[in-house]
């Protein structure tokens, strides 16, 4: 099963997707430390390497399902092509897709979990509240059926719906 994560910078989609590939179990490929990566190994910063991360992360993906073994992958994916990407790799391998969205409905506290966290990301630099409210605004409208789970919510909870959600695609 191919299960793609989806939010908004700091809504808490990471502790969500970490929490669900340690029961599962299965890997959780993140996109933010592999642009990273992309930097640190001279990869100049003017170069689309948001995009190609996501490519990176699809490849590293179809390469976990191919084994027969499901994995979560970690990323914003606030635009349509970037979720199309995902269904696309779902319909060839035939594995099954399920997409949780994760959002944070209270700005205040988002603003204040996104200002406070500190990955261990060398050389990603955490986006400004600024530049997650201009995401928002250009948020892609959902076409597909998702999850969506608010963060608000206790963790533990909230892991526990997404199995359940998960545990009937299977």
């Amino acid at each position: 099963m191919l299960i793609v994560m989806s939010g908004l910078p700091g809504a808490g989609k990471s502790s969500i997707a970490r929490e669900l590939g340690r029961l599962l179990p299965a890997p959780v490929l993140s996109v933010d430390p592999v642009e990273a990566a992309m930097w640190r190994a001279g990869v100049d910063r003017g170069q689309p390497t948001g995009l190609a991360a996501y490519v990176v992360v699809e490849a590293l993906a179809a390469d976990v399902l191919a084994l027969g073994q499901t994995v979560v992958v970690d990323a914003v994916n606030d635009a349509e092509e970037a979720r199309e990407q995902w269904a696309a790799l779902a319909r060839r391998l035939g594995v099954a897709l399920r997409y949780i969205e994760v959002i944070c409905p209270d700005r205040a506290l988002h603003r204040r979990r996104l200002e406070a966290r500190q990955r261990d990301i060398a050389g990603f630099a955490e986006p400004t509240w600024a530049s997650v409210e201009a995401r928002r605004a250009n948020f892609d409208s959902w076409r597909e059926d998702r999850l969506v789970l608010d963060s608000t919510a206790p963790l533990t909870g909230n892991v526990q719906v997404a199995l359940a959600h998960l545990g009937d695609a299977r």
